[in-house]
């Protein structure tokens, strides 16, 4: 039997910055870097953690209508998993992927009109001319046979423009937005400079239309290419985007060394990367920060040392009401799952949920409880709820 992992937090706030923040010094002080914000208040959600079932290297899940989840495995394989059986099949048809570094297997979202239409999307690694590069396929999951799962009809809609060498930096994440329009993450492959070049769909975040068209109204769409599939430009390794409940899309992205942000995305702008950023190159060299080029959209927060975001949500649901409207960020190196107040002056963490794992993946079910994927072989799934 699966037991109860961790009991509801009851601490006072003193206590709670302890016992879910062990690691305060985590957050860069306002003085060193003008994006990252110290908290002026805290919130103390309780909740409670409840493991579930374990996965090999888990990337992504989505709720089916039935709220059995569809998971995804970099290694290439698509799980339909029973949260009431706590039993699992293997979904036949999934193209094959190229498994390796950062690549692999991908997301997985499904269509607004997936009671009718029944499509999915996945995002996965694939090898081409001239390396690697993300691809988005299109397909029917056909449930007919209640033992043996299947995708139809699948079909490529989408790639990262163009192929390169290397296995990092994908992205790849999904969204569809209440305009039916599908909202894609493309990282910048770890190459720098095509995140500023329109030529390139690389280090982008991008809007099309459900069968992968660049979509009517974007604000490059009058030059040629891939040009027209652009949103805003200037991205690293956008890994989490949400949108919240006025419909603005958030989008959290992974910083060199330093600098993580989660930004709002407008239309047509341009974040900076590799020309600023509030981290610096591996190497040691320093990039400027965004404060020295106010032409450059600046994140809302940003975190020196990094949380390596993973994921993203904005919580809507009522079991875990001080979380209401906030974002919460899944963290690999941290191992935290971080809880932002976007509606603050300025954007501030309010709380961080101490993992002991990294944490790979957020879901919020139809229940308002949360499904949090660790990362890694042997990674567990978990029940957040309320205590």
């Amino acid at each position: 039997m699966n037991k109860l992992l961790v009991t509801p937090l009851m601490c006072s706030s003193f206590l709670f910055l302890l016992a879910c923040n062990p690691n305060p010094a985590n957050s860069k002080a306002p003085e060193q870097n003008a994006g990252q914000h110290a908290s002026s208040s805290t919130v103390r959600q309780d909740y409670r953690l409840q493991s579930v079932a374990t996965f090999d290297q888990p990337w992504a899940m989505t709720s089916l209508p039935d709220q059995r989840l569809l998971i995804t495995e970099r290694k290439g394989q698509l799980k339909l998993f029973d949260p009431a059986t706590r039993t699992s099949l293997n979904v036949s048809g999934v193209p094959a992927v190229s498994y390796g570094g950062q690549g692999g297997l991908g997301d997985v979202v499904l269509h607004p009109d997936f009671q009718n239409n029944h499509w999915l999307y996945l995002s996965y690694a694939s090898k081409g001319q001239g390396g690697y590069g993300a691809v988005i396929a299109r397909a029917k999951l056909d449930l007919s046979s209640p033992q043996q799962p299947k995708l139809t009809g699948v079909k490529t809609i989408w790639q990262q423009v163009p192929k390169v060498s290397g296995q990092g930096h994908y992205a790849h994440r999904m969204l569809f937005g209440t305009d039916g329009k599908l909202w894609v993450s493309s990282g910048e492959r770890q190459k720098f400079d095509p995140a500023q070049d329109l030529n390139t769909n690389l280090g982008k975040i991008l809007r099309l239309n459900d069968d992968g068209r660049p979509a009517e109204g974007n604000p490059f769409q009058q030059q040629d290419g891939v040009s027209a599939e652009i949103w805003s430009l200037g991205h690293r390794n956008p890994l989490g985007m949400a949108f919240d409940e006025k419909g603005q899309l958030w989008v959290v992205e992974m910083g060199p060394k330093g600098g993580d942000e989660l930004n709002l995305i407008l239309k047509g702008a341009n974040y900076g990367y590799p020309i600023v950023s509030n981290g610096d190159h591996y190497s040691g060299l320093p990039i400027p920060d965004h404060s020295t080029r106010p032409e450059f959209k600046a994140p809302a927060i940003d975190w020196t040392p990094v949380i390596s975001p993973s994921s993203l949500i904005i919580y809507s649901g009522q079991q875990l009401p001080l979380w209401q409207h906030k974002a919460l960020i899944g963290g690999l190196s941290s191992k935290a799952i971080v809880v932002v107040d976007l509606k603050a002056q300025p954007v501030t963490e309010i709380q961080r949920l101490d993992m002991q794992q990294r944490v790979r993946g957020l879901h919020q079910a139809q229940d308002g409880t949360i499904w949090v994927m660790e990362d890694g072989s042997q990674a567990r799934l978990l029940k957040l709820s309320a205590p």
